[in-house]
This record gives structure tokens, C-alpha cells and sequence, in this order.
């Protein structure tokens, strides 16, 4: 894989616009970060879940001086505008509407993308948290960039208006980025440990079994499935977690997990890539975690440790555990 600037496009993935004065409060109660400390370009990773925390999506928020946009993970958007519709009432002030069609979406991956920000006019971006946005403008082509690629690689991420995508794209690739094919994109999702709904992200899990626990506030208060998640956070009792599993061959996703003959498991996704064949499982926290020896089909495996997850409960006196 090129070690330089990759140029993925995630124009299959939904982006939502809210507008309207209470946008950012109503996205504060129905999902898991703390959307009120967000100021216009800011933005941050926030998980929706049900009334009993079980995980819908992962979704990145991203807020300006009059509407707040959501990047939902392919697949998604309608389900989520059903989700978010159940729950505005007639006083609510705000709108929602599904603006996937009318843009489209392409992340840099690489430290070396940073060096691309001056010739966007984005060199504010330098060095910012990520979630954190301004507009850029390369030839004619107004757009948003933001801090994050997606993954746990560096980057960024642009939103784009689809008339001006074919331009932005060609200077992109002018510019020295080099096209990564959506395969290569999932290998690296699967060697990173970003989860996805139907795979990782089901109502058979929690965000806290999934390992999303930087997109959750433990301070904000109440929010739909709050409840649960303070609760196993409290009392530590998350029984099941996402790793990583590096296996000799590759597995078929739902194949279960055993260790020492008992079954421990079961895999959620899986890509034969350059580097060998990887995979994505959850695993009960009683057999173990990074450095354990599993069985999987007929393939020997063994549980690493993937960077876009963390498994620490969270401890209000400032140290994780």
C-alpha cells in the first residue's frame, strides 16, 4: 500500500443535515457524546443506540454557524432518519433532511495529507483536534474538510458538492494523492478495528462491548440508553469485547471462536489482505484478550489489539482502569 497520501472515496456513505435552533441539543439526547460543549466548527464521533444501549450506528458530527451535518456509515441513512424522526416532537425545532445525493464524500489517508491542506486554503486545520472542520476551496470548488479520515490512519475527510466532485477528485490525484480501492478500504477497516453496522454494530452488542468508548460522555446526563451504559461502566460489567484476531486463513463471518476447547466467541468480519488475514470477533472478557491463542474453523488465530478501539472503563476521578 502506498506509504504516501491515499485518496479513498466514501461517497456510499449518508450525510444527514439538521437545521433549526435546538439541532445540537436534540442530537445531545438521543446519542452517546456531549454535543452541547460543540462550537461551530467542531465536531466529534457520538453513537446511537437503543433504550437498552444496544449499538445502531457510529456516526461522526459536524457543526457549523446554522445546521449540524451527521456522516452515517453506508447503508444507514434511512434507517436513521426514521430513528431521529420517531423521536422529534411538534415542538422540536428542527429539520432533518438526507443531503447524501447531493454531495459527495472522499477522505485522505496518510500523515503525509497534511501537507495538502495550504493548497485547500485549510492550513487552520494544522495540528487540530480531530471532528474539527473549515471550508476549502480547490480550483472553482467550494467545500468542507475535516479532521479525520474515518480510521485510525491520519487524515481528513471532505465533503463536497457532487457537481464539483469529478473536478476535486482530479486535483486531488494531481496533487499527489494516489486512489485506494474501497477492497483496500475494508482490509484496513478490518486490520484497524473500525466497526460497521450488520457486522460489529448490531442490537447484539453495546457500544462498550464494541470498544467505542472516546465517542461516549460519562458526565453529559440523561440520554436514550444512558442508563445501561453507566451501569456496566460502574460495576464493570461489559462481558464481551471486540479485538482483533490474526488468523492463518481466512474464516467466514459468524464462524464461532474457541479457546482451549471451549467456545469463547464469534467473528463478525474478516479480509485476506498483503499482510496475511485478519479479522474482527467478539470475545468473552472472562477468557481473555490480546496475546490469547484461539481456534477458529480450521484456522489457528491469535487476539491483537486493534487502534481504533479501547476497552478501559471510565473513571470519574480522571484514571482509566
Amino acid at each position: 500500500m502506498n506509504s504516501g497520501i491515499l485518496l479513498c472515496d466514501r461517497s456510499h456513505w449518508g450525510l444527514i443535515q439538521l437545521t433549526g435552533e435546538d439541532g445540537l441539543q436534540f442530537l445531545h439526547n438521543q446519542s452517546t457524546n456531549d454535543m452541547k460543549r460543540l462550537q461551530p466548527g467542531q465536531g466529534c464521533d457520538t453513537v446511537f443506540v437503543n433504550s437498552t444501549a444496544r449499538t445502531i450506528d457510529l456516526t461522526s458530527v459536524y457543526v457549523t454557524e446554522d445546521a449540524v451535518f451527521l456522516l452515517i456509515s453506508p447503508g444507514q441513512t434511512e434507517s436513521m432518519l426514521q430513528w431521529l424522526d420517531r423521536y422529534l416532537f411538534p415542538m422540536d425545532r428542527v429539520e432533518l433532511k438526507d443531503i447524501s445525493e447531493e454531495n459527495a464524500i472522499f477522505s485522505l489517508m496518510g500523515e503525509a495529507s497534511e501537507e495538502l491542506l495550504p493548497k485547500l486554503g485549510a492550513e487552520a486545520l494544522q495540528g487540530q483536534t480531530e471532528g474539527n472542520h473549515a471550508p476549502f476551496t480547490l480550483g472553482e470548488v467550494t467545500g468542507r474538510i475535516t479532521v479525520g479520515s474515518g480510521l485510525a490512519t491520519p487524515g481528513y475527510t471532505l465533503i463536497v458538492p457532487k457537481t464539483g466532485a469529478s473536478p476535486v477528485w482530479e486535483a486531488l490525484e494531481q496533487l499527489g494523492a494516489v486512489s485506494m480501492s474501497q477492497d483496500a478500504w475494508e482490509t484496513l477497516r478490518i486490520q484497524q478495528g473500525r466497526p460497521l453496522p450488520n457486522h460489529e454494530l448490531t442490537e447484539d452488542y453495546n457500544p462498550l462491548e464494541a470498544g467505542l468508548w472516546r465517542a461516549i460522555s460519562f458526565d453529559k446526563g440523561c440520554y436514550i440508553g444512558q442508563e445501561t451504559i453507566a451501569r456496566l461502566n460502574t460495576y464493570k460489567g461489559v462481558k464481551q469485547r471486540l479485538w482483533g484476531i490474526k488468523l492463518e486463513q481466512p474464516v467466514t463471518p459468524g464462524t464461532e471462536i474457541y479457546s482451549e476447547g471451549k467456545k469463547i466467541g464469534v467473528v463478525t468480519s474478516c479480509r485476506e489482505g498483503d499482510d496475511g488475514t485478519f479479522a474482527l470477533g467478539y470475545i468473552k472478557t472472562k477468557a481473555g484478550g490480546e496475546g490469547l491463542n484461539v481456534q477458529i474453523g480450521e484456522s489457528p488465530g491469535n487476539i491483537v489489539a486493534v487502534p481504533f478501539l479501547s476497552h478501559d472503563y471510565y473513571d470519574p476521578q480522571g484514571a482509566a482502569s
